[in-house]
């Protein structure tokens, strides 16, 4: 983080820094015990923006450990300041690419949920190509996955939506589950303004097996 983000001597910039996660080698696993000092069950915000969903979460869950990723400077920055505000010790957040961190850096069977929210959907086909499920993300990801593990999905996207549904349907090793509605989950500041616009929001559950 750069200085203009954080005021020297301020105590909630200096609780922030500890927030953000950066890995000495980007080209090995990191180890569970450096992202955090307890063990217990990690969750994994896939693209956390700014923040709003990953802090709900840990407010709620304060027996799990979660870990954002987030390769925009100014999004990490918030959800550094908004976890440190908070006083969520169980909270760290990494800048780097989300496929990156998914098929590289996290342990093999590390995660017990990956959460995939409303990810930038590359509407122009000859974009596809950068969106974030793909085949090889889906491997991957059972890979990273403990036994049982869940990834959970929305999107607004319905073009993008029915590609995922393509993408899960060829993806081995997983089973698509029932996501029954809670009137009170946390959700996404994007989620929160589709509802707000009475938008559907399409989603879909998938349980490791």
């Amino acid at each position: 983080m750069s200085e203009k983000d954080h005021t020297p001597g301020d105590p909630l910039s200096e609780a922030a820094k500890l927030i953000e996660f950066v890995p000495e080698n980007f080209f090995k696993r990191v180890p569970m015990e450096e992202l955090f000092p307890r063990t217990a069950p990690l969750e994994v915000d896939i693209g956390c923006g700014e923040g709003a969903f990953i802090a709900a979460m840990a407010e709620r869950h304060s027996e799990r450990n979660f870990l954002g990723i987030e390769r925009l400077l100014g999004r990490v920055n918030t959800v550094s300041r908004i976890a440190a505000h908070r006083r969520l010790t169980n909270v760290r957040v990494m800048r780097v690419e989300s496929a990156y961190v998914v098929e590289h850096l996290l342990p093999p069977g590390s995660v017990s949920v990956a959460h995939v929210l409303f990810p930038d959907p590359w509407p122009k086909r000859y974009h596809h190509p950068r969106r974030l499920v793909q085949d090889a993300f889906m491997v991957a990801l059972h890979g990273l996955l403990g036994p049982g593990g869940e990834l959970r999905a929305k999107t607004d996207d319905l073009p993008y939506f029915q590609w995922m549904e393509k993408v899960f349907a060829k993806a081995a090793g997983f089973e698509r589950v029932e996501w029954p509605e809670e009137a009170d989950a946390p959700v996404t500041n994007f989620e929160r303004r589709f509802l707000n616009k009475g938008l559907p929001i399409y989603r879909a559950r998938l349980r490791k097996i």
